[in-house]
Parts: structure tokens; sequence; C-alpha cells
């Protein structure tokens, strides 16, 4: 059956595409996930705000080094894109995550997640990167557009989503459940200029 339309991202552009390395300033970088970021991920997954706003947590390295390598895959598949947040001026180390989730290429469309480690929080950290990875999805790769989406308790996010464009478009109520129950989710989303 033909479709009426063009895709907006056709299949195999994202494969095709080396997995970019972004700048996001202030010696802070965004760079393919890596093996060895297995530890960091463990030692991140420990803490408490963590394991409130996301539905996993990380036991073992094995297991981290499980994820990042279906973060890794995922690339190739077309259905995500990961980075880590690192910080380039202090030996690399890990200061959060970025990805873009549940992607739908012929409609150029994709939701945005992250987050950030205890120690880089409220530095601005997150709200650059999330711009960032942005940036890449609406001028380089083709997308249309990001949604964001958070629990209405989690403050944090709600400002990162008011940071970096994300205008807010509504609350799905009782839409995602977490460990203490189920959370209404504010609905933010930035459509680019194509």
């Amino acid at each position: 059956m033909a479709f009426l339309v063009t895709p907006v991202i056709p299949a195999g552009s994202l494969r095709a595409m080396d997995r970019p390395t972004l700048p996001v300033g202030g010696g802070r970088v965004l760079r393919p996930w890596r093996s060895g970021d297995a530890a960091a991920v463990v030692r991140v997954f420990q803490d408490p705000a963590i394991q409130r706003w996301h539905l996993r947590r990380a036991d073992s390295e094995d297991e981290a080094r499980e994820w990042i390598e279906q973060w890794r895959d995922d690339w190739e598949r077309e259905t995500a894109c990961h980075w880590a947040v690192t910080d380039a001026v202090d030996d690399d180390r890990l200061l959060g995550k970025v990805s873009l989730r549940s992607l739908v290429l012929a409609g150029g469309q994709a939701e945005i997640s992250y987050w950030t480690a205890p120690e880089a929080r409220g530095r601005g950290v997150c709200s650059r990167a999330v711009d960032r990875v942005a940036r890449w999805a609406f001028d380089e790769a083709g997308f249309h557009r990001i949604e964001l989406g958070h629990s209405t308790a989690n403050a944090a996010s709600c400002r990162v989503a008011g940071r970096t464009g994300f205008a807010p478009e509504g609350v799905r109520r009782r839409a995602l459940l977490h460990a203490d129950g189920w959370h209404d989710m504010h609905l933010h989303a930035r459509v680019g200029v194509n």
C-alpha cells in the first residue's frame, strides 16, 4: 500500500549517519556510550532521586553494560539515540544521559528523556544537553517534533522543559506507573521549523 506523504526521515537515514559527539559548552560533551561507563551508571542509579523518577534500577556493572550495549544497538535499529553527558575537562566524568526514543522516522517524531548525576544537578548541565540534542535532531537529523514528558510532581524536569523551549501542551492523567503509584504526566513539545 502506497503512502500519501513522503517520510520526514527516510528509513536508513539515521543508521547511515556516524554517531555524533556533540559539544555542549563549558567543557562538557555528549558522546556515544562506552562499556567502560557501566560503573558510573550503577553509581548514579543508586541515587534516590533517580530511583524515584525512573522505572528501572541497575544492580550490577554487568547489567549496566547490557543497557549500554542496547543503547548502542538502538542507533542501528533506528529506535533511539542515546548520549552520555560527560565532563571533557574532568577526565570524561559521567554527568548524565540524554536520549531520543520512541522514534517515528516517517513522521519525524521522537520523545526526549534525560537524567543527571547527583553531583551535576543545579548547574545547567541537563538543560544545555537537552537543548543541544534537540538542535541536533531538528537541524541535522531532520526531526519535526520532539515531545518531553515528566511526572507533574517532578518540578526539576518541568524547569528543564521550560528552559529548553519545550512548550507545555497538557496533562496526561494517570499515564505512568512509578514505584509509588500512578502519576499524572506533563506533556511538553518542541517543533522544528522545517
